[in-house]
């Protein structure tokens, strides 16, 4: 469903990802973990065509998001890091506009994605509240709801959960499960134990380049009785 194929971002002199290469299957929920600065965004935003890579490319679903990057949108849901949006419309404004610019402009098509987001991301009671006015973890619903919308092939989600309380925390979790089995959702996190309730797979990158590329259970096995969050600062120790 992904195929990133040698990924290389350079700002200037600094390279930020270096010949990233991966798969990512429908079904598969890869957890995309790495300290801060380690390309795990930078690498994110290629895939979904917000920025350009100076060489190598990404397939989504059989598009190449360097050749036909409008091709690669409609198939992708992208949550980026704090979920922006404008503040200044409700929840069903910004929803409708989404819509729009998705292509749904049919009434009716357009009222029943909506209702359909609302009712996933768990929004209806605030539907008609200004964004502005939502507490971190609404807006961040609102954020998810926008990239559900159009029911993508595949989910690009960079820090879904952040900001919510521990019920949403668990009601997103839920969802995303509920929808892997249908989709390939690639997912960055800092909250390890994120990892253990979602994640079929872990890749951990570091300084731009891939360090790790397996299971959970493969990961713990590298440090028995070790927690998560220890193997993951053993594993990336040289970037502090």
């Amino acid at each position: 469903m992904i195929e990133v194929k040698g990924l290389v971002k350079h700002y200037g002199s600094k390279r930020a990802v270096a010949n990233v290469s991966f798969t990512v299957n429908r079904g598969d929920i890869l957890g995309f973990l790495g300290p801060n600065g380690a390309g795990k965004s930078t690498t994110m935003k290629m895939i979904t065509g917000f920025i350009s890579p100076t060489a190598g490319t990404a397939l989504v679903n059989g598009h190449d998001v360097t050749r036909d990057p409008v091709a690669v949108k409609k198939q992708l849901g992208y949550l980026p890091e704090s979920a922006p949006a404008y503040g200044e419309m409700t929840v069903e404004e910004f929803l409708a506009f989404i819509a729009e610019v998705r292509g749904f402009r049919a009434r009716a098509e357009k009222t029943t994605r909506i209702n359909r987001a609302l009712d996933l991301t768990h929004l209806q009671s605030v539907r008609t509240q200004t964004i502005e006015t939502l507490s971190k973890g609404y807006k961040q619903r609102v954020g998810f709801a926008q990239a559900l919308l159009h029911d993508p092939a595949a989910l690009i989600l960079d820090e879904p959960t952040d900001g919510l309380d521990p019920n949403q925390k668990n009601e997103v979790r839920a969802l995303i499960r509920s929808m892997a089995a249908e989709k390939a959702v690639v997912l960055s996190t800092h909250i390890l134990e994120e990892v253990d309730a979602l994640c079929t797979r872990v890749i951990i990158i570091s300084q731009g380049k891939i360090d790790v590329d397996e299971s959970p259970a493969a990961l713990r096995a590298r440090q028995p009785g070790a927690r998560l969050d220890e193997i993951f600062r053993t594993l990336t120790s040289s970037d502090a």
